[in-house]
Protein backbone atom coordinates (compact mmCIF):
# COMPACT_ATOMS: atom_id res chain seq x y z
CA UNK A 1 0.00 0.00 0.00
CA UNK A 2 1.16 3.35 -0.72
CA UNK A 3 2.10 5.73 1.93
CA UNK A 4 -0.29 8.06 3.30
CA UNK A 5 0.76 11.58 1.79
CA UNK A 6 -0.11 12.88 5.23
CA UNK A 7 2.94 11.09 6.98
CA UNK A 8 5.83 12.20 4.43
CA UNK A 9 6.30 15.21 2.24
CA UNK A 10 6.91 14.69 -0.84
CA UNK A 11 10.44 16.00 -2.52
CA UNK A 12 10.60 18.69 -4.50
CA UNK A 13 10.82 18.65 -8.30
CA UNK A 14 13.91 20.52 -8.89
CA UNK A 15 14.58 19.64 -12.46
CA UNK A 16 11.48 21.32 -13.65
CA UNK A 17 11.86 24.25 -11.49
CA UNK A 18 15.77 24.32 -13.46
CA UNK A 19 13.53 23.92 -16.90
CA UNK A 20 11.45 27.16 -15.72
CA UNK A 21 14.56 28.99 -15.56
CA UNK A 22 13.75 32.89 -15.26
CA UNK A 23 9.86 32.57 -16.41
CA UNK A 24 7.47 33.15 -14.04
CA UNK A 25 5.07 30.28 -13.26
CA UNK A 26 2.52 32.08 -15.22
CA UNK A 27 4.80 32.64 -17.83
CA UNK A 28 5.74 28.67 -18.09
CA UNK A 29 1.84 27.96 -18.02
CA UNK A 30 1.84 30.01 -20.79
CA UNK A 31 4.33 28.30 -22.37
CA UNK A 32 2.94 24.64 -21.84
CA UNK A 33 -0.62 25.60 -22.90
CA UNK A 34 1.29 26.87 -26.37
CA UNK A 35 2.97 23.79 -27.27
CA UNK A 36 0.13 22.03 -26.36
CA UNK A 37 -1.69 23.62 -29.01
CA UNK A 38 1.23 23.03 -31.41
CA UNK A 39 0.91 18.60 -30.87
CA UNK A 40 -3.12 19.15 -30.71
CA UNK A 41 -3.76 18.88 -26.60
CA UNK A 42 -5.92 20.53 -24.50
CA UNK A 43 -4.87 21.40 -20.90
CA UNK A 44 -5.74 23.73 -18.25
CA UNK A 45 -2.14 24.69 -17.49
CA UNK A 46 -1.61 27.63 -14.78
CA UNK A 47 0.37 29.13 -12.70
CA UNK A 48 -0.61 26.87 -9.42
CA UNK A 49 -0.62 23.71 -11.30
CA UNK A 50 3.30 24.39 -11.97
CA UNK A 51 3.64 25.48 -8.10
CA UNK A 52 2.33 21.78 -7.36
CA UNK A 53 4.56 20.45 -9.95
CA UNK A 54 7.73 22.12 -8.76
CA UNK A 55 6.73 21.00 -5.17
CA UNK A 56 6.46 17.47 -6.00
CA UNK A 57 2.50 17.21 -4.92
CA UNK A 58 1.83 15.95 -9.01
CA UNK A 59 4.69 13.24 -8.89
CA UNK A 60 3.67 12.36 -12.72
CA UNK A 61 1.54 14.37 -14.81
CA UNK A 62 -1.28 12.86 -16.73
CA UNK A 63 -0.46 11.23 -20.27
CA UNK A 64 -1.57 14.59 -21.55
CA UNK A 65 0.84 16.87 -19.69
CA UNK A 66 3.24 13.91 -20.46
CA UNK A 67 3.26 14.49 -24.13
CA UNK A 68 3.50 18.05 -24.40
CA UNK A 69 6.42 18.06 -22.02
CA UNK A 70 7.82 15.47 -24.23
CA UNK A 71 7.37 17.82 -26.98
CA UNK A 72 8.50 20.69 -24.82
CA UNK A 73 12.10 18.94 -23.75
CA UNK A 74 12.82 16.57 -26.56
CA UNK A 75 15.12 13.55 -25.67
CA UNK A 76 14.40 13.99 -21.86
CA UNK A 77 12.88 10.85 -20.43
CA UNK A 78 10.04 11.73 -17.63
CA UNK A 79 12.92 10.55 -14.95
CA UNK A 80 14.99 13.43 -16.55
CA UNK A 81 11.98 16.07 -15.89
CA UNK A 82 11.92 14.79 -12.13
CA UNK A 83 8.48 12.64 -12.25
CA UNK A 84 8.03 9.63 -10.48
CA UNK A 85 7.79 6.35 -12.60
CA UNK A 86 3.68 6.43 -13.39
CA UNK A 87 3.26 2.20 -11.48
CA UNK A 88 4.69 3.83 -8.36
CA UNK A 89 2.20 6.98 -8.46
CA UNK A 90 -0.74 4.98 -9.53
CA UNK A 91 -0.34 1.97 -7.57
CA UNK A 92 -0.03 -0.15 -10.66
CA UNK A 93 1.07 -3.64 -10.84
CA UNK A 94 4.41 -3.03 -12.86
CA UNK A 95 3.35 -6.91 -14.80
CA UNK A 96 -0.19 -5.01 -16.09
CA UNK A 97 0.34 -3.46 -19.54
CA UNK A 98 0.10 0.66 -19.36
CA UNK A 99 -3.37 1.84 -19.28
CA UNK A 100 -5.28 3.17 -22.19
CA UNK A 101 -5.60 6.77 -22.68
CA UNK A 102 -9.32 5.94 -21.96
CA UNK A 103 -8.39 5.57 -18.13
CA UNK A 104 -8.85 8.85 -16.24
CA UNK A 105 -6.01 9.80 -15.18
CA UNK A 106 -6.05 12.90 -13.07
CA UNK A 107 -2.95 15.11 -11.03
CA UNK A 108 -5.17 14.68 -7.69
CA UNK A 109 -3.02 14.01 -4.29
CA UNK A 110 -3.28 10.65 -3.44
CA UNK A 111 -5.64 11.21 -0.99
CA UNK A 112 -8.09 12.59 -3.83
CA UNK A 113 -7.46 9.90 -6.08
CA UNK A 114 -7.84 7.46 -3.55
CA UNK A 115 -11.40 8.92 -2.39
CA UNK A 116 -12.68 8.75 -6.05
CA UNK A 117 -11.41 5.48 -6.97
CA UNK A 118 -12.90 3.84 -3.47
CA UNK A 119 -15.86 5.82 -3.00
CA UNK A 120 -16.68 7.19 -6.49
CA UNK A 121 -17.56 11.02 -6.97
CA UNK A 122 -19.36 11.70 -4.10
CA UNK A 123 -16.56 10.82 -1.76
CA UNK A 124 -14.04 12.28 -4.80
CA UNK A 125 -16.34 15.53 -4.34
CA UNK A 126 -16.14 15.68 -0.31
CA UNK A 127 -12.54 15.08 -0.55
CA UNK A 128 -12.04 18.19 -2.64
CA UNK A 129 -13.26 20.78 -0.09
CA UNK A 130 -14.92 20.13 3.18
CA UNK A 131 -17.60 22.27 4.68
CA UNK A 132 -15.98 24.40 7.52
CA UNK A 133 -17.01 23.85 11.09
CA UNK A 134 -19.17 26.31 12.11
CA UNK A 135 -18.11 28.75 15.24
CA UNK A 136 -15.86 31.91 15.73
CA UNK A 137 -15.02 32.97 12.01
CA UNK A 138 -10.88 32.11 11.48
CA UNK A 139 -8.11 33.98 9.57
CA UNK A 140 -8.54 32.56 5.15
CA UNK A 141 -5.12 32.68 3.57
CA UNK A 142 -2.83 31.64 -0.15
CA UNK A 143 -4.20 28.17 0.95
CA UNK A 144 -7.42 28.15 1.25
CA UNK A 145 -7.39 30.19 -1.80
CA UNK A 146 -5.46 27.39 -4.04
CA UNK A 147 -8.07 24.93 -1.86
CA UNK A 148 -11.06 26.52 -3.79
CA UNK A 149 -9.54 26.91 -7.30
CA UNK A 150 -8.28 22.89 -6.99
CA UNK A 151 -12.21 22.21 -6.46
CA UNK A 152 -12.71 23.78 -9.25
CA UNK A 153 -9.85 22.57 -11.54
CA UNK A 154 -10.66 18.88 -10.35
CA UNK A 155 -14.27 19.05 -10.70
CA UNK A 156 -13.81 20.17 -13.87
CA UNK A 157 -11.32 17.56 -14.54
CA UNK A 158 -14.16 14.76 -13.90
CA UNK A 159 -17.01 16.14 -15.47
CA UNK A 160 -15.58 16.88 -18.92
CA UNK A 161 -14.83 12.86 -19.02
CA UNK A 162 -18.16 11.64 -17.73
CA UNK A 163 -20.23 13.74 -16.99
CA UNK A 164 -22.44 15.68 -13.63
CA UNK A 165 -24.88 12.81 -12.54
CA UNK A 166 -23.64 10.96 -9.01
CA UNK A 167 -21.35 14.70 -8.20
CA UNK A 168 -24.04 17.47 -7.90
CA UNK A 169 -25.18 17.08 -4.60
CA UNK A 170 -21.52 16.93 -2.72
CA UNK A 171 -20.48 19.63 -4.84
CA UNK A 172 -22.63 22.10 -3.22
CA UNK A 173 -20.86 20.84 0.34
CA UNK A 174 -17.40 22.08 -1.61
CA UNK A 175 -19.36 24.99 -2.45
CA UNK A 176 -21.10 26.16 0.94
CA UNK A 177 -17.47 25.32 2.28
CA UNK A 178 -16.15 28.35 0.01
CA UNK A 179 -18.14 30.63 0.54
CA UNK A 180 -17.74 30.42 4.23
CA UNK A 181 -13.88 31.15 3.53
CA UNK A 182 -15.45 34.46 1.65
CA UNK A 183 -17.91 35.58 4.36
CA UNK A 184 -17.31 34.22 7.21
CA UNK A 185 -13.29 34.06 8.06
CA UNK A 186 -11.04 37.34 7.78
CA UNK A 187 -8.66 37.66 4.95
CA UNK A 188 -6.34 40.25 3.21
CA UNK A 189 -7.70 41.93 -0.16
CA UNK A 190 -5.84 39.70 -2.05
CA UNK A 191 -7.14 36.49 -0.53
CA UNK A 192 -10.74 38.19 -0.54
CA UNK A 193 -9.76 38.41 -4.87
CA UNK A 194 -8.77 34.82 -4.78
CA UNK A 195 -11.56 33.85 -2.79
CA UNK A 196 -14.16 35.77 -4.79
CA UNK A 197 -12.88 34.33 -8.05
CA UNK A 198 -12.49 30.98 -7.12
CA UNK A 199 -16.03 30.83 -5.30
CA UNK A 200 -17.65 32.22 -8.50
CA UNK A 201 -15.77 30.20 -10.48
CA UNK A 202 -16.78 26.90 -8.09
CA UNK A 203 -20.57 28.46 -8.21
CA UNK A 204 -20.67 27.99 -12.11
CA UNK A 205 -19.06 24.52 -11.78
CA UNK A 206 -21.94 23.34 -9.87
CA UNK A 207 -24.46 24.66 -11.53
CA UNK A 208 -23.26 23.29 -14.68
CA UNK A 209 -23.23 19.45 -12.53
CA UNK A 210 -26.82 20.51 -11.63
CA UNK A 211 -27.38 21.97 -15.78
CA UNK A 212 -26.02 18.36 -17.41
CA UNK A 213 -28.18 16.17 -14.68
CA UNK A 214 -31.17 17.46 -15.46
CA UNK A 215 -31.91 20.33 -12.63
CA UNK A 216 -32.11 23.62 -14.48
CA UNK A 217 -33.63 25.51 -11.41
CA UNK A 218 -30.37 24.62 -9.64
CA UNK A 219 -28.64 25.23 -11.87
CA UNK A 220 -29.83 28.95 -12.96
CA UNK A 221 -29.64 29.67 -9.29
CA UNK A 222 -26.22 28.42 -9.00
CA UNK A 223 -25.37 30.55 -11.87
CA UNK A 224 -27.31 33.59 -10.45
CA UNK A 225 -24.91 33.63 -7.62
CA UNK A 226 -21.71 33.66 -9.48
CA UNK A 227 -22.88 36.69 -11.81
CA UNK A 228 -23.82 38.24 -8.11
CA UNK A 229 -20.03 37.11 -6.72
CA UNK A 230 -18.78 38.67 -9.88
CA UNK A 231 -20.24 42.12 -10.30
CA UNK A 232 -19.29 42.53 -6.49
CA UNK A 233 -15.58 41.21 -7.05
CA UNK A 234 -15.29 43.62 -10.38
CA UNK A 235 -14.39 40.66 -12.24
CA UNK A 236 -15.51 40.78 -15.77
CA UNK A 237 -13.76 37.38 -16.65
CA UNK A 238 -16.08 35.63 -14.35
CA UNK A 239 -19.06 37.84 -15.14
CA UNK A 240 -18.12 36.61 -18.63
CA UNK A 241 -18.31 33.11 -17.64
CA UNK A 242 -21.57 33.41 -15.45
CA UNK A 243 -23.03 34.72 -18.57
CA UNK A 244 -22.26 32.21 -20.91
CA UNK A 245 -23.33 29.35 -18.95
CA UNK A 246 -26.74 31.12 -18.35
CA UNK A 247 -27.07 31.58 -21.96
CA UNK A 248 -26.49 27.63 -22.47
CA UNK A 249 -29.04 26.42 -19.67
CA UNK A 250 -31.50 29.32 -21.07
CA UNK A 251 -31.37 27.71 -24.10
CA UNK A 252 -31.70 24.14 -23.11
CA UNK A 253 -34.85 25.92 -20.98
CA UNK A 254 -36.60 27.06 -23.86
CA UNK A 255 -36.22 30.62 -22.92
CA UNK A 256 -34.64 31.53 -26.00
CA UNK A 257 -35.19 35.58 -25.62
CA UNK A 258 -33.10 35.20 -22.34
CA UNK A 259 -30.44 33.12 -23.96
CA UNK A 260 -29.46 35.83 -26.81
CA UNK A 261 -29.48 38.42 -24.58
CA UNK A 262 -26.96 36.88 -21.49
CA UNK A 263 -25.20 35.78 -24.81
CA UNK A 264 -24.86 39.46 -25.89
CA UNK A 265 -23.94 40.85 -22.37
CA UNK A 266 -21.40 38.64 -22.09
CA UNK A 267 -19.84 39.63 -25.85
CA UNK A 268 -19.87 43.17 -24.54
CA UNK A 269 -17.80 42.56 -21.45
CA UNK A 270 -15.71 40.07 -23.22
CA UNK A 271 -14.47 42.48 -26.27
CA UNK A 272 -11.88 43.99 -24.13
CA UNK A 273 -10.32 40.40 -22.60
CA UNK A 274 -8.42 39.71 -25.66
CA UNK A 275 -9.58 36.14 -26.28
CA UNK A 276 -11.29 36.12 -29.78
CA UNK A 277 -11.93 31.58 -29.04
CA UNK A 278 -13.93 33.44 -26.31
CA UNK A 279 -16.19 35.53 -28.43
CA UNK A 280 -16.61 33.06 -30.93
CA UNK A 281 -18.30 30.54 -28.05
CA UNK A 282 -20.22 33.47 -27.18
CA UNK A 283 -21.51 34.00 -30.54
CA UNK A 284 -22.64 30.36 -30.88
CA UNK A 285 -24.01 30.93 -27.56
CA UNK A 286 -26.02 33.82 -29.42
CA UNK A 287 -26.67 31.30 -32.46
CA UNK A 288 -28.38 28.79 -30.53
CA UNK A 289 -30.80 31.40 -29.20
CA UNK A 290 -31.47 32.74 -32.05
CA UNK A 291 -32.52 29.58 -33.87
CA UNK A 292 -34.67 29.11 -31.02
CA UNK A 293 -36.69 32.38 -31.83
CA UNK A 294 -36.59 30.94 -35.78
CA UNK A 295 -34.40 33.78 -36.61
CA UNK A 296 -32.54 32.38 -39.47
CA UNK A 297 -30.79 35.32 -40.81
CA UNK A 298 -29.46 36.43 -37.55
CA UNK A 299 -29.05 33.20 -36.57
CA UNK A 300 -26.68 32.75 -39.46
CA UNK A 301 -25.07 35.32 -39.13
CA UNK A 302 -24.17 34.23 -35.63
CA UNK A 303 -22.70 31.14 -36.93
CA UNK A 304 -20.42 33.17 -39.52
CA UNK A 305 -18.98 35.39 -36.91
CA UNK A 306 -18.58 32.77 -34.20
CA UNK A 307 -16.47 30.53 -37.49
CA UNK A 308 -14.96 33.67 -38.55
CA UNK A 309 -13.66 34.49 -34.86
CA UNK A 310 -12.35 30.52 -34.27
CA UNK A 311 -10.08 30.66 -37.36
CA UNK A 312 -8.16 33.96 -35.70
CA UNK A 313 -6.45 30.52 -33.40
CA UNK A 314 -6.26 30.55 -29.60
CA UNK A 315 -4.43 33.15 -27.69
CA UNK A 316 -2.99 33.01 -24.19
CA UNK A 317 -5.89 35.26 -22.85
CA UNK A 318 -8.48 32.12 -23.61
CA UNK A 319 -9.39 31.39 -20.39
CA UNK A 320 -8.61 28.13 -18.80
CA UNK A 321 -11.87 27.12 -18.69
CA UNK A 322 -12.87 26.91 -22.47
CA UNK A 323 -10.41 23.81 -22.28
CA UNK A 324 -13.45 21.79 -24.20
CA UNK A 325 -13.80 24.54 -26.88
CA UNK A 326 -12.07 22.51 -29.98
CA UNK A 327 -13.56 21.69 -33.36
CA UNK A 328 -16.10 19.29 -32.44
CA UNK A 329 -17.85 21.79 -29.92
CA UNK A 330 -18.04 23.69 -32.65
CA UNK A 331 -19.72 21.40 -35.15
CA UNK A 332 -22.12 20.29 -32.53
CA UNK A 333 -22.87 24.03 -31.34
CA UNK A 334 -23.47 24.52 -35.48
CA UNK A 335 -25.38 21.12 -35.23
CA UNK A 336 -27.73 22.59 -32.71
CA UNK A 337 -28.41 25.48 -34.15
CA UNK A 338 -29.40 24.04 -37.57
CA UNK A 339 -31.85 21.26 -36.24
CA UNK A 340 -33.71 24.17 -34.03
CA UNK A 341 -33.62 25.83 -37.54
CA UNK A 342 -35.74 22.66 -38.73
CA UNK A 343 -32.92 21.71 -41.42
CA UNK A 344 -32.11 17.96 -40.03
CA UNK A 345 -29.54 17.44 -43.35
CA UNK A 346 -27.79 20.27 -42.36
CA UNK A 347 -27.42 19.65 -38.89
CA UNK A 348 -26.81 16.28 -39.54
CA UNK A 349 -23.42 16.86 -41.80
CA UNK A 350 -22.29 19.11 -38.90
CA UNK A 351 -23.05 16.35 -36.17
CA UNK A 352 -21.06 14.02 -38.34
CA UNK A 353 -17.46 16.47 -37.93
CA UNK A 354 -18.11 16.79 -34.68
CA UNK A 355 -18.22 12.69 -34.09
CA UNK A 356 -15.54 12.41 -36.54
CA UNK A 357 -13.30 15.54 -34.33
CA UNK A 358 -13.83 14.35 -30.99
CA UNK A 359 -11.10 13.27 -28.76
CA UNK A 360 -12.92 9.42 -27.79
CA UNK A 361 -11.13 9.98 -24.23
CA UNK A 362 -14.33 12.54 -23.66
CA UNK A 363 -17.03 9.97 -23.79
CA UNK A 364 -19.76 12.15 -22.78
CA UNK A 365 -19.47 14.83 -25.22
CA UNK A 366 -19.03 11.89 -28.07
CA UNK A 367 -22.08 10.19 -27.16
CA UNK A 368 -23.71 13.10 -27.12
CA UNK A 369 -22.69 14.35 -30.45
CA UNK A 370 -24.00 10.69 -31.69
CA UNK A 371 -27.01 11.11 -30.23
CA UNK A 372 -27.97 14.58 -32.35
CA UNK A 373 -26.26 13.18 -35.47
CA UNK A 374 -28.62 9.95 -34.96
CA UNK A 375 -31.60 12.31 -34.16
CA UNK A 376 -31.21 14.54 -37.13
CA UNK A 377 -30.31 11.46 -39.40
CA UNK A 378 -34.09 10.05 -38.36
CA UNK A 379 -35.62 13.76 -38.71
CA UNK A 380 -34.01 13.81 -42.00
CA UNK A 381 -35.48 10.39 -43.31
CA UNK A 382 -32.50 8.49 -42.97
CA UNK A 383 -33.52 5.82 -40.43
CA UNK A 384 -31.60 2.89 -40.82
CA UNK A 385 -28.13 4.98 -40.30
CA UNK A 386 -29.90 6.59 -37.37
CA UNK A 387 -30.39 3.66 -35.67
CA UNK A 388 -27.02 2.33 -36.65
CA UNK A 389 -25.75 5.39 -34.85
CA UNK A 390 -28.11 5.27 -32.12
CA UNK A 391 -26.47 1.98 -31.52
CA UNK A 392 -23.01 3.26 -30.87
CA UNK A 393 -24.09 5.90 -28.63
CA UNK A 394 -25.90 3.65 -26.32
CA UNK A 395 -22.73 1.86 -26.27
CA UNK A 396 -21.32 4.43 -24.07
CA UNK A 397 -23.66 4.99 -21.95
CA UNK A 398 -22.40 2.82 -19.06
CA UNK A 399 -19.57 5.55 -18.89
CA UNK A 400 -21.47 8.51 -19.23
CA UNK A 401 -23.22 10.14 -16.14
CA UNK A 402 -25.41 12.62 -17.92
CA UNK A 403 -29.05 13.51 -17.96
CA UNK A 404 -29.14 15.26 -21.20
CA UNK A 405 -27.13 12.64 -23.47
CA UNK A 406 -29.26 9.76 -21.61
CA UNK A 407 -32.61 11.78 -22.18
CA UNK A 408 -31.79 12.44 -25.75
CA UNK A 409 -31.04 8.97 -26.63
CA UNK A 410 -34.04 7.58 -25.14
CA UNK A 411 -36.27 10.37 -27.28
CA UNK A 412 -35.01 8.35 -29.63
Amino acid sequence: MLPSPASTSPPANTAIRRLRGDLSPAEFAAAVRRAAREIGEQVSCDARYIGRLESGEIRCPNYAYERVFRHMFPGLTPADLGFAPRQAVRGRRTAAPPAAPLDPTYEESDVQRRAFMTGGPAAFATALLPLPRTGTPTRAGAADVAAVHEAVRQIRLHDDRHGGDGLYCQATSALRGAYHLLDSTTHSPATATGLASGAGELAISVGWLAHDSGRLPEARSHYAEALATARMAEDPALEVHAFCNTSFLARDAGRHREAVRAAQAAQLLARDLGSARLLSLLALREAGGLAGLGERRRCELALARADSLYELGPHDADPCWMSFFGEAEVAGLEAQAWAALGRPARAARAARHAVRLQDPHFVRNLALYQAELALNLHRAGSRAEAATVAGSARRLLPSVRSARVHTMLTSL
